[in-house]
This record gives structure tokens, sequence and C-alpha cells, in this order.
């Protein structure tokens, strides 16, 4: 399997409540980090995808942050994007609803009961 695996930041590798600042990260999320850490090993190509640094006054803050994150938790850094591209295999995110290709068939229910 070629390509990378985009896992979101809070709420899905790290615990998040509410917004602090773009400096701030919540502990990890064990389960998830355990699974990045077993990517990792595997070889797969594993990125940061949040929308952190989607904003221009904040973004090299956040992103300094993420990095300094990724080595203390995940022990290396990891590539960080706010951008898909068809490269890009998997997201894992706290906010996706997985709909099967080219049918619009949710495969799991929304969290925010949107139909």
């Amino acid at each position: 399997m070629t390509g990378w695996i985009g896992v979101d930041l809070d709420g899905t590798l790290a615990y998040y409540d509410i917004w602090r600042d773009a400096a701030h990260i919540g502990p990890p999320i064990p389960v998830m980090t355990e699974r990045v850490k077993r990517w990792l090993a595997e070889g797969r190509d594993v990125r940061i995808f949040t929308a952190r640094i989607s904003h221009a006054d904040e973004a090299e803050v956040a992103r300094t942050a993420i990095v300094a994150w990724c080595k203390n938790h995940l022990g290396q850094e990891l590539p960080v994007t706010n951008l898909k591209d068809y490269d890009m295999i998997e997201l894992w995110d706290d906010r996706c609803v997985a709909v099967k290709c080219n049918t619009g068939e949710c495969l799991n229910a929304s969290t925010r009961g949107l139909v």
C-alpha cells in the first residue's frame, strides 16, 4: 500500500476539550498514538492533518508546537498539512463520516445528527 495516512490532531491523536491557543496541544490519546507508532514501524507514511495551520497568523506557532508534540509522544517529527492530495489513502478524524465510494451511502453515523 503506497500513499499517506492523514491523522487529525485535536480529538483524534491528542485530547481536546476547549481551544486555548495555537501552541497548546492536549495529552496523547494512547490507542491512537500506539496505532500511529505501529504504522510508522511498518514504514507507512503518516502525516498530521489539521486545520491548526490554516490560519496564517498562527500557522508557524502551531506547526512548531505540533512538531515538538510529535517528537515527544511519537518519537519522531511527522509532516504537518491541512491539504488533501491524490496520494492520501485514508483520513482518521473525529469529525469524519465515511461514505461508500460512488454511492453516497454513509458507513457510519454523523456524531452531530446530520443526515
